[in-house]
């Protein structure tokens, strides 16, 4: 059984496409420039060499169509024909309370995965047109929506109300929903299988640490916290986005610096954060570089960031009431083993410390806390698309005879 997982953004495209009886990737790649000049897609078959073609994409049908073109292609392709792909799996950033889990996609949940677009403008949207092209090029084959937010419906109330008037959580469902869902749940899997006990009973902090960013505390198998918000503007600094700040800001932002709504939106998520505290880069090999250098503001906004992390931790592990182990994944906490370690410095009264040697990997899964440390630290490389299709084939198991 083969599912195809497609990730849409605004002009770009993401894809895999997966054989569920190993797990394997057959084949993955990247559409970008979506109705921009310049439009390439980029195709990495398994056992192939990759191949890039440069093309008008006027559209995300167009993308997905050279998609399943160049999957069935007698050079370049992986199948003989889309006959072989079972399903399609979508991510979905938000599905609002509407969905708690992964879902077959209907009429109902287009309307409602709409509906929720006010509240994830740049990506809801995007995410409907890969949906879309793809009813349109294969209208028989099922297609699964699976969301970011999904994982984190588990939290209680006391931890996704706002100190807002209830009427406008009743109103406008305002309240903490938080993202990278599917990135929390695989690496909290995983941690669990490594250390061969079930998710059920370990208490795991799992940190996503790329330019966006969020740590999630998962107790006893469900997400109890999550550090992003209504959007994922709250929380962490991050790359570009400043993360949590007191409210008033806001209005006096938009009064001295004589901005619209859309334009301190704007401020607060492409031009604060890293990115603001330096004047440099959003990109942390750059910041690291540059504080290496003598650059203050740069050490400046990795201190920032590795205290705002470390407090988290803590407060998660108030919230839970202890931990048995804390992940380190995406772009920095995958490969960044200067952060970590700035991260986790001071984390020993927990009962672990890093293992200064084993911290010295990038994007491999490994754990690098001292042996027999009561609290494990690990990397786990996170894997966003195996998630989506193993929802995507657990949802289908009974319309399909695989």
């Amino acid at each position: 059984m083969k599912i195809f997982v497609v990730n849409c953004g605004s002009s770009s495209l993401k894809y895999q496409l997966i054989n569920m009886v190993d797990e394997s990737v057959l084949a993955k790649g990247l559409v970008e420039r979506i109705g921009i000049d310049g439009s390439t897609l980029k195709h990495v078959p398994t056992g192939k060499e990759s191949v890039t073609l440069n093309e008008v994409i006027a559209n995300h049908s167009v993308g997905i169509k050279m998609v399943l073109d160049i999957l069935t292609d007698s050079n370049h392709g992986v199948i003989e024909s889309l006959e072989e792909i079972a399903a399609i799996g979508h991510r979905v950033v938000h599905g609002g309370e509407k969905f708690s889990d992964s879902v077959l996609i209907g009429l109902d949940v287009l309307k409602n995965i709409e509906l929720c677009s006010v509240m994830a403008p740049l990506h809801n949207p995007a995410n409907l047109l890969g949906i879309e092209a793809c009813e349109k090029l294969m209208p028989s084959t099922p297609q699964v929506a699976v969301f970011d937010t999904a994982f984190h419906q588990t939290m209680p109330k006391q931890a996704y109300l706002y100190g807002l008037p209830y009427e406008l959580y009743e109103k406008y469902a305002l309240r903490r929903y938080g993202f990278h869902g599917t990135s929390h749940k695989y690496v909290a899997q995983r941690a669990a299988d490594i250390m061969d006990e079930h998710m059920t009973n370990l208490r795991i902090i799992t940190c996503h640490l790329g330019n966006g960013a969020s740590i999630a505390a998962v107790k006893y198998g469900k997400c109890i916290d999550t550090s992003m918000g209504y959007t994922p503007l709250e929380g962490l600094v991050m790359g570009t986005r400043s993360g949590e700040i007191d409210p008033a800001i806001i209005p006096f932002l938009m009064e001295k610096e004589k901005l619209n709504a859309k334009e301190i939106d704007e401020y607060l998520n492409k031009k604060s954060g890293i990115l603001g505290i330096t004047g440099l880069s959003s990109d942390f090999r750059d910041v690291e570089q540059a504080a290496e250098e003598g650059n203050e503001r740069a050490q400046l906004a990795i201190d920032i960031f590795a205290y705002k992390v470390k407090k988290y931790i803590g407060g998660y592990v108030a919230a839970m009431g202890g931990v048995d182990a804390i992940v380190f994944t995406a772009g920095l906490g995958e490969n960044s083993a200067f952060m970590r370690d700035k991260i986790c410095n001071g984390l020993e009264y927990l009962g672990t410390r890093i293992d200064k040697e084993r911290n010295m990997v990038r994007g491999k899964e490994q754990e690098i806390s001292v042996k027999r440390a009561p609290v494990k630290i690990f990397v786990i490389p996170t894997n966003e698309e195996l998630v989506i299709a193993r929802d995507t084939a657990n949802v289908c198991k009974e319309l399909i005879k695989f």
